[in-house]
């Protein structure tokens, strides 16, 4: 009879056992496929950040005819390329990710100003292609950041955090620039001198009045004479 007792008490103590192991595997295997679309999410922003920025000299080669007088943005444009290419976690990338796009949106609001650029084939092509890879990017980082968010609350959470800590689970970056990064930048732009204005005094125009047309009174008709 005792022995029974005991037999029972270590098959439920055995099973308890298997049931938290299993549930520990659970953990661990939830945490890597969470990690691993980050990682996924990651390499597909980066693939598009690489297609951007070999846009980015063509861009300016198809501006550089038009705009010759404006030295500065190009000098700024390869200052920010070169500082987005020596980037290295997503903070980052995203801090000169923005930096560059608030570049390029300059350059294309102050295209507005020439009528020959804005009708140039491949400087169209260019914007289209770097507005769509924008776009992208911009829905790929709102996926990675709520994957990153997930991932960092789970590690940080009772169990999950006692698995984490054990197997090196690490707290992700999100692909956002700080609030101090996320000020705009702007490329300073050479204003061209107005127009000169004509001096002295002004001739000026004045307008005859036109006079009403007077209301002409009836004729009046004479009257007949009558024959002697």
């Amino acid at each position: 009879m005792i022995l029974e007792s005991g037999l029972c008490c270590f098959g439920i103590i055995a099973a308890i056992a298997i049931l938290a192991i299993i549930y520990l595997f659970t953990i661990y295997n939830r945490l890597v496929t969470l990690r691993n679309n980050i990682d996924k999410a990651w390499a597909n922003i980066d693939v598009m950040l690489k297609q951007r920025y070999d846009l980015v000299p063509n861009l300016v080669q198809a501006v550089q005819g038009y705009m010759k007088h404006e030295k500065q943005v190009f000098e700024d444009i390869a200052a920010l390329r070169a500082s987005f290419m020596g980037a290295g976690g997503p903070a980052e990338k995203a801090k000169a990710n923005d930096a560059l796009s608030g570049a390029l949106k300059t350059i294309f609001a102050v295209s507005e100003n020439y009528p020959d650029l804005k009708a140039s084939t491949n400087f169209l092509e260019l914007q289209k292609q770097l507005t769509v890879l924008e776009n992208q990017i911009a829905d790929r980082r709102e996926f990675y950041n709520d994957s990153v968010l997930l991932y960092n609350n789970r590690i940080k959470s009772v169990p999950d955090t006692i698995i984490a800590s054990a197997f090196g689970f690490k707290e992700k970056e999100y692909f956002k620039a700080g609030e101090e990064e996320q000020k705009a930048v702007q490329v300073k732009m050479e204003e061209q001198p107005p127009a000169p204005q004509p001096t002295g005094p002004q001739p000026t125009t004045q307008v005859a009045k036109q006079e009403e047309p007077k209301p002409q009174s009836p004729k009046k008709q004479n009257p007949k004479t009558k024959p002697k």
